[in-house]
């Protein structure tokens, strides 16, 4: 079966991000959702100043179909306190609606597969019509596929993280670039790790407050 050009067929023509969210629940605009349990898309408050924008869905978004619910959600929202981010008043979303994995492991585990650039092309319909409902003021990416989602599969998230950029489309907004959550569950050093995503935050804080 060949793999269709991407999602804005499945785009209603009018509504706003619960009729998206309606619609995206049958997306069938890349292979993915063969093996997801749902489409999981953004939630929050719909006419936030601020989005977070992240990856994809981890396995517990795809059983429960919220993003961010998972144990990178929850240091998220950890680093945003201290940042002084509501959480509560953003609106969050991933680049990509369905989760990619593959499975290992005595128990068969589901573990998370970074999407490709076909598949981040495919779902970008969605993002750009959560960006134009929303209208944000500030986005934060989180991690590299957000981060080419919104500004081109040239960006590198290791030379500008933390930086005040400029949204080039759809919608004219700052952007602030940092790691992923849950690279810093991954990490190493993870204090380290951890306080530089709060201090990347708190750059879209100041941001959010010059906006």
């Amino acid at each position: 079966m060949a793999e269709p050009e991407d999602a804005r067929r499945y785009l209603p023509s009018r509504g706003g991000i619960p009729a998206h969210r309606r619609a995206a629940a049958d997306c069938r605009g890349c292979l993915l959702y063969e093996d997801a349990t749902q489409t999981v898309f953004g939630a929050g408050d719909a006419s936030a100043r601020l989005m977070l924008v992240g990856e994809e869905p981890g396995d517990q978004e795809d059983r429960e179909g919220e993003p961010f619910v998972g144990p990178a959600g929850r240091l998220l929202r950890r680093a945003a306190d201290e940042a002084d981010l509501d959480m509560d008043r953003a609106y969050v979303t991933n680049a990509v609606k369905h989760f990619k994995f593959r499975r290992t492991g005595p128990g068969k585990r589901r573990i998370h597969k970074a999407p490709s650039l076909g598949e981040m092309t495919a779902c970008r319909p969605w993002l750009e019509a959560e960006l134009r409902i929303v209208e944000p003021e500030v986005v934060v990416a989180l991690g590299a596929t957000a981060a080419k989602s919104l500004l081109g599969h040239g960006f590198r998230v290791t030379r500008h993280r933390g930086d005040a950029l400029t949204l080039p489309e759809p919608v004219p907004a700052t952007v602030v670039a940092t790691l992923h959550p849950s690279a810093v569950l991954r990490a190493d050093d993870r204090e380290e790790a951890f306080s530089g995503l709060v201090a990347d935050l708190k750059a879209a804080a100041r941001a959010l407050q010059q906006a």
